[in-house]
Order: structure tokens, then C-alpha cells, then sequence
């Protein structure tokens, strides 16, 4: 039998708390707004680390956060997110700050398929970049990376408990959107509230942008026309 260590018994990371899910309509809306326009209606907060891009430029994502906290080079605590998280659940992963090995891949992406996960948003890297595409499990990293991973019994780790991604904390349950360009987490009890305005302000813009194709300039449009004497 492999060792535990004492403060991790090898069946306490089982015991976790479910957050309250979000409603399935709000993450449908939250589907089809932009991360930029979430982030500008949340008064520019949740913006995960800009380097965390999605694996294949088609790839979108929106779901209650099942945050993992895991040891470098050791993907242990993710098989483990993959037996416990909810059917649309968005796995937001921690690795220990450590970003040169590959952390997921393939098999898990398969295996996320089959749990109904709705994405998985790491900071951290993976491998099989081609293939993840063709499995077409959103995945959104940090980048490719080759190095294996461990398996460390005695590792601690932690499963839906507050993670920290750039300078964003994470909370199980916060709602998590990513598209081509970026990442955002949303605290959960703000999240009808961000999605509402999300979606108005990009109302907004497409009346700009009816404007600008009438002819107008973008100085008159946001009022940033000089007064003449």
C-alpha cells in the first residue's frame, strides 16, 4: 500500500462539500456573452492570468468552478476532481505553481467527456494539444508541456475549497466563462447580476456599432470630441 500522510487520510478527499449549483439558464446566458464583457460588467474583476488560453481557438466554456488544489508535477488530485465533480461542473486547477509538465491530456479529456464536466481551466500546462482537440473537451491552459506527472499517495492536496489562479481567488461554485480570448471567474451570489449587465452592455455595442458603419467616428460616438473656442 502506498503511504498517506497522517493530516490525509487516503479517504478524506472523498468528504467534500457541494456548493449550491448555479441555475442551468444562467449559464446558458453566460454561454453567449464575451469574457471581456463579463469582465467590464463585474467592475474588472475575475480576470484569470492572461497566459491561460484555450487549447483550440473553438473551444468555450461556462459552469460552476469544481476547484482542485494539487502538488507540482503531480496529477493525482485531478483523477480524484474527475471522480467527485457534478455533471457541468468546470474543473479550475491549481498545480503548485509549477508549469512545465503536462498535467492532463487525452485519457482525462475521454474520461471528462463521460462525466459530463463542462471544461477544465488549469494554470498549469497539458499535452495531446491535437488530440484534446478532437476529443472536444474544452481545455484551457497555460500551454503545452511534454514532462509526465506523478502520482503521490502522501501529497497534499485539496478538492472544492478556495484556490488562489493569478491574483483571482477562486470559490467552489463561482461561475466560470472562457472563450477565444480569456478567462473569468465571477462570485457566485454576483453572477445573475454580471450576466444581466454582460448582456446589455454588449447590446450597447452593437448600437455603437451601427453608428460607426453609419459614418460617425469613434470621438463622437464615446463623446471625446475637443471643444472649439
Amino acid at each position: 500500500m502506498s503511504p498517506v500522510h497522517p493530516d490525509n487520510p487516503a479517504d478524506r478527499w472523498r468528504d467534500i462539500r457541494h456548493p449550491p449549483a448555479l441555475e442551468p439558464q444562467l449559464v446558458e446566458r453566460a454561454r453567449t456573452v464575451g469574457t471581456a464583457s463579463i469582465h467590464e460588467a463585474a467592475k474588472r474583476i475575475g480576470a484569470l492570468p492572461a497566459a491561460i488560453k484555450p487549447v483550440a481557438a473553438s473551444f468555450r466554456i461556462a459552469g460552476p468552478a469544481f476547484t482542485v488544489w494539487g502538488p507540482p508535477a503531480d496529477n493525482l488530485w485531478i483523477h480524484r476532481a474527475l471522480a467527485l465533480a457534478r455533471p457541468g461542473d468546470v474543473l479550475v486547477a491549481y498545480a503548485g505553481g509549477f508549469y512545465e509538465a503536462g498535467y492532463w491530456g487525452e485519457i482525462l479529456s475521454t474520461a471528462a467527456v463521460n462525466a459530463r464536466l463542462a471544461g477544465l481551466v488549469i494554470d498549469a500546462c497539458v499535452r495531446d494539444g491535437a488530440l484534446l482537440e478532437e476529443v472536444g473537451f474544452p481545455v484551457f491552459a497555460r500551454g503545452i508541456a511534454i514532462q509526465g506527472t506523478q502520482k503521490d499517495f502522501g501529497a497534499l492536496g485539496a478538492l472544492n475549497r478556495p484556490i488562489l489562479v493569478g491574483n483571482v481567488v477562486v470559490h467552489p461554485g463561482d461561475l466560470i466563462v472562457g472563450d477565444a480570448d480569456a478567462v473569468v471567474s465571477i462570485p457566485a451570489a454576483d453572477a445573475a447580476r454580471v450576466v444581466e449587465l454582460a448582456l446589455a452592455r454588449e447590446r450597447d455595442e452593437q448600437r455603437i456599432m451601427e453608428r460607426l458603419a453609419a459614418g460617425e467616428t469613434t470621438l463622437r460616438v464615446y463623446g471625446l470630441e475637443e471643444e472649439r473656442s
